[in-house]
């Protein structure tokens, strides 16, 4: 009979898709493992989980509101609720290990499994840990993380490097320009921009870009553009018939080697899943990171690329007046942007995954 493993967070993209990743490296290593994912209801991870193949069970839990304190009130009523539902689910899944790789689910299941005996493994993908990671540090027996000097958070013993989980098959971009052109309807010839606001969208990113497309256009350079659902229709309509021969608008991107194939420089936030993405794809990229994200932690993951000269970065605020500017700078300077692609390549970790799920399979007790 196979290990038995619980992995619990989400609420983005940045903690799905490394939760998924590492389910998958485990179903890799050992067929036979059984996984059940633990998530937040409402949140992403209650379709995307399902949409990989994995069965995931909700708990009724949220994050701290600061924008509305009086939302709050219910917190510790469904957080006391949670920790409940996740004993339950511990005791009637009986797993071997429990892995959390942050996200509202993520404490109140971690928290439970480590009281009740289980091996835990937390994950932290940022270069500043996160507040649900660092209460669960003392309780749980290994912490995998992605950028050096992790120990001011985390106790020393239990740190292990590993780099963040990527998405395999987002990063296989070998051969695939021409491929990528005629898919996205673009020409394999002109310079190309690839912005993609992650899987919600960026407002300042899509605003910045919409005043700047006259800029583009003069400069004979082709755009696609990650625009998320939220803004899509809108951007839709501002566009028009106008500027429709450089730039390709989609909400979500469904195939992302193929726009990192057609793509000569990024613009993106700093996620830490984005940043371990773009260190594969080896590409020139400008950095926004995102200002409504806890402890800032997007402008410590850029600072760490910009303090080993693999980034440019535009502040979120400075961005209105000069990301476009910036950006098409970089792009016709051949040997910064050659710099940069030199030094972010070098920081790529391609089997992140399946190091982790080794350890998480460690911990359960089997030898892989």
């Amino acid at each position: 009979m196979g290990k038995r493993i619980i992995i619990s967070g989400g609420g983005t993209g940045g903690h799905i898709f490394p939760a998924i990743a590492i389910a998958n490296a485990v179903k890799r290593l050992a067929p036979d493992a059984e996984l059940l994912f633990v998530g937040a209801n409402g949140k992403m991870e209650m379709e995307k989980v399902p949409a990989a193949g994995y069965e995931i069970v909700g708990l009724d839990i949220q994050g701290i509101n600061r924008k509305s304190l009086w939302k709050n009130l219910t917190l510790p009523f469904k957080l006391y609720n949670s920790i409940n539902k996740a004993r339950q689910l511990v005791r009637d899944f009986k797993p071997d290990v429990a892995v959390g790789v942050g996200g509202y689910a993520s404490g109140p299941l971690l928290y439970t499994a480590a009281q009740m005996g289980i091996p835990c493994l937390i994950q932290e993908q940022n270069s500043y840990a996160g507040i649900t990671n660092k209460r669960l540090a003392r309780k749980v027996d290994r912490i995998c993380v992605a950028f050096g000097g992790m120990d001011r958070f985390f106790p020393k013993e239990k740190i292990m490097f590993t780099g963040n989980p990527i998405r395999r098959d987002s990063v296989d971009i070998q051969n695939k320009r021409f491929e990528a052109s005629q898919l996205l309807g673009i020409s394999p010839h002109k310079k190309t921009i690839l912005l993609t606001g992650g899987s919600l969208g960026a407002r300042t990113l899509n605003e910045c870009m919409l005043e700047g497309l006259d800029k583009l256009v003069a400069a004979d350079v082709q755009l696609i553009w990650q625009c998320g659902a939220y803004y899509h229709q809108a951007l839709r309509e501002s566009i028009g018939e106008k500027y429709k021969d450089h730039v390709k608008l989609t909400a979500f991107l469904h195939r992302m080697d193929l726009a990192y194939a057609a793509a000569d420089i990024i613009i993106a936030r700093a996620g830490a899943g984005t940043i371990a993405e773009l260190c594969a794809v080896g590409k020139p990229v400008v950095l926004v990171p995102s200002p409504n994200v806890a402890e800032d932690h997007q402008t410590k993951n850029a600072q760490a690329l910009v303090d080993k000269a693999a980034a440019a970065v535009v502040s979120d605020a400075e961005a209105p007046a000069r990301l476009v500017a910036e950006t098409l700078e970089l792009l016709h300077d051949r040997r910064r942007s050659e710099l940069l692609m030199g030094n972010i390549k070098a920081l790529a970790i391609l089997d992140a995954d399946e190091v982790i799920a080794r350890e998480v399979l460690r911990l359960a007790g089997t030898k892989v």
